[in-house]
Order: structure tokens, then C-alpha cells, then sequence
């Protein structure tokens, strides 16, 4: 049986190809060393019967110690997939902070409950002291807003919800 040599950077890409891949369990046993990986979890178990003695490996980082037994791989899914929405979904095109209307002052753009028409403004994201508007795709109703006014977004954040 030829040796196996783990480093933590054949560590992580072999994390990445089981996620990629979707692959459920991935699990690799010597004498000295036992290893299994769960696809769609973010959790190692690593089980060093003799770290030491295993080539490549050294000391390992507390990142990748033994961790409790995680829950099914299936649970992981259930909670992490958001719930299937009527309607459109807005999301926000770049990093930035939302802004629901022009000034603090003013309505907001697409409160809940507005009708709205291709073309009409929906938000702001400001990035980099520029403002950008955002604006609606589609005709419809806005059914919900998902972020709060001056908050931090990411790019591809939902942002909105359009029936």
C-alpha cells in the first residue's frame, strides 16, 4: 500500500472538489490516521491516532482538531436552503450600503405594499461616495424588503421581494 501524503493545502482542495462535486461523505482510514469529510457541512472530523507519524501533516492547526460528531448531512441542507418565494427576488448588483429613498427626509422608494413599474427606483446602493439607483425590471408589487435602511450589503444580496 503506497503512503499517503496530506498536506493541508491537498486538505482544502479536496474539501472544495466533495463540495463542488456534492459528494455526502468522503472518508480515508490508515493505521495511524483517520479522516472523514461530509459534503454540504462546513465541519472536519479529524481523528489523529498518531498525528505525528503521518507524512505531510505535522502539527496540525486547531482549525482542523477533532470536532464533535456533526449532524446529518441532510439536516445541513434542510436549514441552509432559504424557503421557495412567490414572486421576484431583488438583489443588490454590488457591495455596498442601502438606502430605501433619496434622503432621510424623503418616502422611501418601494415601501411594502407599492406597485411598481419597469424602470421606477426601487433603492440605492452606495459604493465608493457614488449612489446607484436600482431600478425595477418588472411591473409588480412589493411584497417585502429584507434589509433595514443605512445597513451593509453584499453583491448578491436579496434585497427585495416583487409579486
Amino acid at each position: 500500500m503506497s503512503q499517503l501524503e496530506l498536506t493541508l493545502e491537498a486538505l482544502d482542495h479536496l474539501m472544495e472538489s466533495i463540495q463542488k462535486h456534492q459528494i455526502g461523505k468522503l472518508a480515508l482510514k490508515t493505521e495511524d490516521f483517520e479522516l472523514e469529510i461530509r459534503g454540504g457541512t462546513k465541519e472536519v472530523t479529524v481523528v489523529p491516532a498518531a498525528v505525528q507519524g503521518v507524512p505531510g501533516m505535522g502539527q496540525l492547526p486547531a482549525a482542523y482538531a477533532p470536532v464533535p460528531e456533526a449532524a446529518p448531512a441532510e439536516a445541513a441542507f434542510k436549514t441552509e436552503q432559504p424557503a421557495e418565494v412567490e414572486g421576484t427576488v431583488v438583489k443588490s448588483p454590488i457591495v455596498g450600503t442601502f438606502y430605501a429613498a433619496a434622503a432621510p427626509d424623503k418616502p422611501a422608494f418601494a415601501p411594502v405594499g407599492k406597485q411598481v413599474k419597469a424602470g421606477d427606483v426601487l433603492f440605492i446602493i452606495e459604493s465608493m461616495k457614488l449612489m446607484n439607483e436600482v431600478q425595477s425590471e418588472l411591473d409588480g408589487q412589493v411584497a417585502e424588503v429584507y434589509v433595514e435602511n443605512g445597513q451593509p450589503v453584499e453583491y448578491g444580496q436579496p434585497i427585495l421581494r416583487l409579486k
